[in-house]
Order: C-alpha cells, then sequence, then structure tokens
C-alpha cells in the first residue's frame, strides 16, 4: 500500500493543477486513511500506528486550517505547511519502520526453527 501510494497516486497529486498547500493536504488525508486501514487489519506495531495516525491528522489539520485561511484571504502563514510537512515526513518514518517490522517478522516465521522441536540448544 506503502508502495503504490508513493508510486502511482503522488505522482498523481502532484500533476493535479492545484496549490502546494492543497497538494500536500491531498497527501495528508491520504496518509490518514492509510494509517487507519493499518490500523483497521491490524497490521504493524499499534502504538506506532496510532502515533502515525497522529502525526499524519495533525498535518492534515494544519493544511485545512492554512487552506481556509487563504480562502479568507490571510496569505502569510506559510508555517503551518511548514510544519505539516515535518509531521508527514516524520510519520512516513513511522510508516517505513512499521512496514521494516512487519517484513522481519514475516522473515521470521518464514525461517524454519534451527534448534528443531524438542531439542536444547
Amino acid at each position: 500500500m506503502l508502495a503504490i501510494l508513493g508510486l502511482l497516486v503522488v505522482p498523481l497529486i502532484h500533476e493535479l493543477p492545484l496549490g502546494q498547500s492543497t497538494r500536500t493536504g491531498l497527501l495528508a488525508w491520504l496518509l490518514v486513511g492509510l494509517a487507519l486501514y493499518w490500523i483497521y487489519e491490524g497490521m504493524g506495531y499499534r502504538p506506532l500506528l496510532l502515533l502515525q495516525l497522529l502525526l499524519f491528522s495533525a498535518a492534515a489539520a494544519l493544511l485545512s486550517t492554512k487552506l481556509l485561511l487563504v480562502a479568507v484571504d490571510v496569505h502569510r502563514l506559510t508555517v503551518l505547511r511548514y510544519v505539516a510537512r515535518g509531521l508527514i515526513l516524520v510519520g512516513a518514518g513511522c510508516a517505513v519502520a512499521n512496514l521494516v517490522a512487519m517484513l522481519l517478522l514475516l522473515w521470521r516465521r518464514s525461517r524454519p526453527d534451527p534448534a528443531g522441536p524438542g531439542r536444547n540448544s
């Protein structure tokens, strides 16, 4: 899911005729949806998933606020977009850590036990 988001959806969002904050906001909301999906499916480490969801939700809220401020003609609060980008990057780091942990767990489960059942080592 993360690879599909990175390879297909992000370039598609980049090509839309929207402003920078709107594109980043769409990405943040997609990442919130991805985090919710991972929680619903029970994938990954739950506390890390909740942190990831909190970070992406905060970024989406900041970007939505920025869009509302632009709608009422307040254009000077670009700090909201920068903070939201930072939150997205930290949340993406959590998502990558979660993905690596899931892959390691899958790899450990697929390996045969070297000691074997009933052996002491």
